[in-house]
């Protein structure tokens, strides 16, 4: 049967028995235009990583810059260093210029296709997870401290004092590296040496250091608890301003002020915190899309949820601040002092 096949076959196809020249061709054609095909995926897999790393890495330089320069002018003049709020804003850039550095660096790495080991990949990942969580607390303790400014005026400066502001980053940092330790202390549960290796092998990032569901289960109710005490936290020192807006004995503009602060930092909390769905959404996204599609709409979220909002206090204050403003612009052109330009 499959001689007689193979000879109708042939006499369809017009030759009689033995190799087809014309099918040798076209299987060989079609082998090609495969690997064309294949080649042609993967260049444009290499250049839409390096469109993307492109895309991250320039923006993320650019802020890193403007962030570096704002730490600076906060240490750079004994009014800054001096002031509890601008010593809080000192602190709240630093976490967000370490978080963003770090974030940045395991993008980079991920895109170059580089595996890390669970030890170098959990370092990585702890200290961004420290960072990320002090700026949304921070944000917290300035809250309080234009509640303070607002409602008792006549007592901030005996109850924010330098020291006090200082013992208060402290508590924060040391709550922030409790939970750190908790994660670590949750991880070591995990039967590591019952891996062939310690290489991973998927690319480093907060996801892949879930190993166990207990970690998995106390990220969720701490992202919570951490979500709703700085919400509760930020909204009340909100509501106590607007209260003590109405009355008579509070000064109306700097109620206005401290109002209009405690709103942007409701906003930089809320973009802060968004951060908190990022995995979860992530893990909905690569249940339900291919995996081209998630890589690209991963990268779309890392921009909206972890560069943009990193960015955001230098901007604010540097321009919202009258002090702070000329001393940026200052140091951001270098030091140069335009000419003045006569008629």
């Amino acid at each position: 049967k499959w001689s007689t096949g193979s000879n109708y076959n042939n006499r369809k196809s017009g030759t009689s028995g033995g190799s087809c020249p014309k099918c040798v061709f076209k299987m060989s054609s079609g082998k090609e235009s495969v690997a064309n095909g294949t080649a042609g995926h993967q260049y444009q897999g290499i250049l839409e990583r390096a469109l993307f790393s492109t895309l991250t890495t320039v923006p993320c330089c650019v802020f890193l810059f403007i962030n570096g320069t704002m730490l600076f002018t906060l240490r750079s003049k004994p009014v800054f260093y001096e002031t509890p709020r601008y010593v809080l804003l000192f602190n709240l850039l630093f976490a967000d210029t370490v978080q963003m550095t770090l974030s940045q660096l395991m993008y980079v790495i991920a895109a170059c296709r580089i595996r890390l080991t669970y030890p170098v990949c959990g370092f990585l990942s702890m200290i961004a997870d420290l960072t990320n969580e002090v700026s949304p607390l921070t944000l917290v303790v300035m809250s309080v401290e234009r509640y303070v400014a607002v409602c008792y005026p006549l007592r901030h400066a005996a109850i924010i004092t330098v020291r006090n502001t200082g013992v208060a980053i402290l508590l924060v940092w040391t709550f922030c590296s409790l939970n750190v330790l908790t994660r670590v202390v949750l991880l070591l549960e995990f039967p590591f040496e019952e891996l062939e290796s310690l290489q991973m092998k998927d690319f480093c990032s907060d996801i892949a250091m879930l190993v166990g569901s207990l970690s998995d289960h106390y990220d969720r109710v701490y992202t919570c608890f951490l979500f709703i005490s700085a919400t509760v936290a930020i909204t009340s020192s909100y509501i106590g301003v607007m209260v003590a807006a109405r009355s008579a004995s509070t000064d109306r503009a700097s109620a206005q002020k401290a109002r209009n602060t405690l709103l942007l930092h409701l906003l930089q909390l809320g973009l802060s915190l968004s951060s908190t769905i990022y995995n979860p959404l992530l893990v909905a996204l690569s249940r339900v899309v291919r995996r081209l599609v998630f890589v690209r709409v991963q990268n779309v979220f890392y921009l909206c949820i972890f560069i943009f909002p990193r960015c955001l206090s230098s901007l604010i204050y540097g321009i919202r601040d009258q002090t702070i403003r000329p001393i940026l612009i200052y140091h951001l052109c270098c030091k140069l002092k335009l000419p003045a330009v006569t008629a």
